[in-house]
């Protein structure tokens, strides 16, 4: 009976195992520049907004932590190289997350939005595969904004559109304690992300 019961433990606790979701370690997250390390990136026109190497966390209260410098050294990798792999990573985290689509006024599609409890979502923004995905709906270029770690927003490069939730990005950006950044992101198949606005009063 015993023996039976340690078999039957080792097979759940195996099970456990093999369904428990590896942590990501290959995240480039969007934050205001104030909370820039030594191996944060500032992205082209960037303002407010530095790009910092992240791990995901099972002791950080947010679920992800930013690498210090003798995490960091473990891996072995430059920043740049880094950021080449975590463009790979948040492709593949692309096509595990399905977004909202909004609709405006007249019907059409305004914006759509990835949002959830994970703090995973800002780090979309450097997928390449985010721009295409959008191409037929709102064109070769997209605007990207992420207030906070639980949401990317995707517009077309549309400046009377995203007027409109300019308010509310800038509301949930101010009260977030965890917020990614203020400023609009340009993004283009084959092209690195760029800052082409901000929505924070006085930036």
């Amino acid at each position: 009976m015993r023996l039976l019961f340690s078999l039957l433990l080792l097979v759940a606790n195996t099970l456990h195992a093999q369904t428990e979701r590896k942590l990501e370690t290959l995240l480039l997250m969007p934050e205001p520049k104030a909370m820039r390390s030594s191996y944060s990136i500032v992205p082209a026109g960037a303002k407010q907004t530095v790009l910092t190497p992240y791990r995901e966390s099972t002791v950080s209260p947010g679920g992800i932590e930013p690498y210090s410098q003798a995490s960091f050294a473990k891996l072995g990798l430059s920043v740049e190289t880094f950021a080449e792999r975590a463009k790979t990573a948040a492709d593949k985290r692309l096509t595990q997350m399905q977004p909202e689509l909004k609709k405006g006024e007249d019907g059409r599609i305004a914006y759509a939005v990835y949002r959830g409890e994970s703090s995973l979502f800002p780090t979309l923004l450097i997928a390449p595969s985010l721009p295409k995905i959008y191409e037929e709906l709102f064109g070769k270029e997209i605007w990207v904004a992420m207030p906070d770690r639980h949401a990317l927003y995707v517009f077309p490069a549309r400046p009377e559109i995203l007027q409109e939730f300019t308010g509310d990005l800038a509301e949930r950006y101010a009260e977030d304690a965890f917020a990614a950044s203020c400023e609009v992101f340009s993004l283009k198949a084959g092209e690195e992300p760029k800052v082409v606005a901000t929505f924070a009063a006085g930036e």
